[in-house]
């Protein structure tokens, strides 16, 4: 959902529209995440099964959701050499907060661009 705060605000959003919105995510990249909290940690080749999708496009909403801190991923060593990454979901309550942060910091930045639209408006 890609809305002005005016639409949202007259729309009916729900949780995961302001969870995208907030954080920059994609609707797969919400899918992903909520696969990897219910089904726990996984390879990216794997959570592309769970998505029915391919695993290059299960990697990038991983790449999306570890930049926004969403998941992290740990590395697993394999006997006879070598390794692999699982993929973690970070629990609800940390992303609650994470959404909670950014709104705020949002909200300091544009109050503080509001005291001065005046001028700004009449600068030009």
């Amino acid at each position: 959902m890609n809305a002005s705060i005016s639409e949202m605000l007259r729309a009916n959003c729900e949780c995961e529209d302001v969870t995208k919105c907030i954080l920059g995510l994609k609707a797969l990249d919400l899918q992903a995440y909520k696969t990897l909290l219910a089904n726990g940690s996984m390879t990216a080749e794997v959570l592309g099964q769970h998505l029915a999708r391919e695993r290059s496009t299960a990697y990038r909403s991983l790449q999306n959701l570890i930049s926004c801190g969403l998941v992290f991923r740990e590395t697993k060593t394999i006997e006879a050499g070598g390794y692999y990454y699982e993929y973690v979901a970070v629990h609800p309550s940390e992303v609650k907060k994470m959404v909670q942060e950014n709104i705020d910091k949002w909200y300091q930045k544009v109050s503080t661009l509001v005291q001065d639209m005046d001028k700004e408006f009449v600068k030009n």
